[in-house]
């Protein structure tokens, strides 16, 4: 068994191991669970040193035929493209479980919930063949269901069937196109990605926007983009915070990684709804940022920009350029590592004080000091400061566009300064005025959460100070993937 499958097959042992132990074994359920994820989190390291950077095709590849009559197989294999992402899936999953000591009830249940939603992640990010991909895909909404409808708060139940809903009409529509692309495939030959992608180049151009359009339906609504964004509010809302932190920080990931995917089998389809890509994405970025600012629920404004932020990634996806898509690639870990750093400060907050309106704190910086310092990176690294991750991929992104549209950029400016507005006001309201008597006395963040936290801050500022440990991971990928787009397209 090779390296990816030993990766993946990892969560499904940790299932099988907590199915057996008793319930009431509270402790050891979680430390069984958290031994699993650090086991998972260091097999996805061990990928990165040992990854070969000068070669960008897929490498540890494995395959295995599991449905002869239509050519079916289970092949895994990672890029330079879904390297990061894995291990993206893998820190954020065991960040979430540190995260998780203040769940109470359902504990083995919610352990085997978030394993077999690590396990369905990692599968779309390994999966070389669309039908894989498919399944996983389709996997992970059934964890994610459960961790919402019995762990979240007021308004769970509306909020796990608006996901659900949301992601199985969204899928209906990237079932369809891999439906009509098939039609294109010699009798019996498989739905390898590496196949499916010369059968798509057969296409006719107008069924190839179709295509195209099917698939942006689908991984927009994960992404989530303008106007499929509905259901994601009110689900960050109402989940628990440490599956906020997989929602916003890997789920989201899994739309963007498939239409980049998805822009590189079909490029000229890509680059007849150019336009309409970068109109979307502009739109997103200034609406969303608008709506963040205008929430006094924590939660909420977080939710609300991450529609900002992954409009950064789409306006990469894009330009159809090496710097635009490098911007992009680079902003999915980003985001990954704020998104997932702001939802497990602000789910700690809550916990202590039982509320999330940002008009109920001032001066946390005397009270919780540690909380103040890392909570404050992580506003700078939002705002896309200098020497934050959240720079380096927007200064990519920016360049892109600007090869391709020129001044239109001024828009992307205009939402980044939207999002300074909103991280300047939280931090303004959050850690100055006078100390409020019933926030004289929160508990500052404990050693586990100290860790959690610490891991991602580290993060941010490594990948902002050292970007290039980050852009040569992939730089060979994002280059072959380029060419092909360009050579299509000319």
């Amino acid at each position: 068994m090779g390296i990816l499958s030993t990766l993946l097959l990892t969560p499904l042992l940790g299932i099988l191991v907590l199915a057996i132990m008793p319930s009431e074994n509270v402790s050891q359920i979680r430390f069984t669970a958290n031994l699993f994820a650090v086991v998972i989190f260091l097999l996805s390291c061990w990928l990165v040193v040992d990854y070969n950077q000068l070669y960008g095709g897929i490498q540890y590849y494995e395959q295995f035929i599991y449905n002869p009559n239509f050519n079916s197989a289970f092949a895994l294999g990672v890029d330079g493209l879904s390297l990061p992402m894995v291990v993206l899936a893998s820190l954020l999953t065991l960040i979430a479980l540190l995260a998780s000591f203040s769940v109470v009830h359902s504990i083995k249940s919610y352990y085997v919930s978030i394993l077999l939603l690590e396990f369905g992640m990692l599968g779309v990010f390994l999966s070389q063949d669309w039908s894989l991909f498919y399944i996983f895909w389709e996997l992970t909404l059934i964890p994610l269901f459960l961790l919402i409808a019995r762990w979240g708060g007021v308004n769970r139940n509306v909020a796990s069937i608006n996901f659900v809903l949301y992601t199985m009409g969204g899928s209906i529509f990237m079932l369809v196109s891999l439906f009509a692309i098939s039609q294109y495939m010699p009798p019996h030959s498989g739905t390898l990605m590496s196949a499916m992608s010369e059968a798509a180049a057969r296409m006719p151009l107008n069924e190839q926007i179709w295509v195209f359009l099917g698939f942006l339906i689908g991984f927009g609504v994960k992404m989530p983009i303008f106007p499929l964004h509905g259901w994601l509010p009110l689900a960050h809302v109402e989940a628990p915070s440490p599956i906020s932190i997989l929602l916003s920080g890997v789920l989201l990931k899994m739309g963007a990684y498939g239409l980049i995917r998805v822009v590189v089998m079909l490029p000229e389809a890509a680059q007849a709804l150019q336009s309409v890509l970068v109109f979307i994405a502009l739109f997103g970025m200034i609406y969303g940022g608008l709506l963040a600012w205008r929430q006094a629920d924590m939660k909420a404004m977080v939710a609300y920009s991450s529609v900002s932020h992954m409009g950064v990634v789409l306006l990469g996806i894009a330009t159809l350029n090496i710097t635009g898509i490098t911007g992009a690639v680079f902003q999915m870990t980003a985001h990954g590592l704020v998104a997932g750093a702001m939802f497990l400060l602000v789910g700690l907050l809550y916990e202590r004080t039982h509320t999330r309106n940002i008009l109920d704190y001032s001066s946390l910086v005397q009270v919780m000091p540690r909380f103040a310092l890392f909570m404050t990176i992580t506003l700078f690294a939002a705002m896309g400061l200098p020497g934050t991750v959240g720079f380096v991929a927007e200064l990519h992104v920016v360049i892109g566009g600007f090869q391709q549209w020129g001044y239109l950029m001024v828009f992307l400016g205009l939402s980044i300064l939207i999002s300074s507005a909103y991280a300047m006001r939280t931090a303004g309201m959050l850690f100055t005025g006078p100390v409020k008597p019933q926030m004289r006395e929160i508990e500052d963040l404990r050693i586990p959460e100290l860790l959690a936290a610490s891991l991602l801050v580290a993060g941010i500022l490594f990948f902002g100070l050292w970007p290039s440990s980050l852009i040569d991971l992939s730089a060979v990928t994002i280059d072959d993937l380029s060419a092909i787009i360009s050579q299509r397209i000319q």
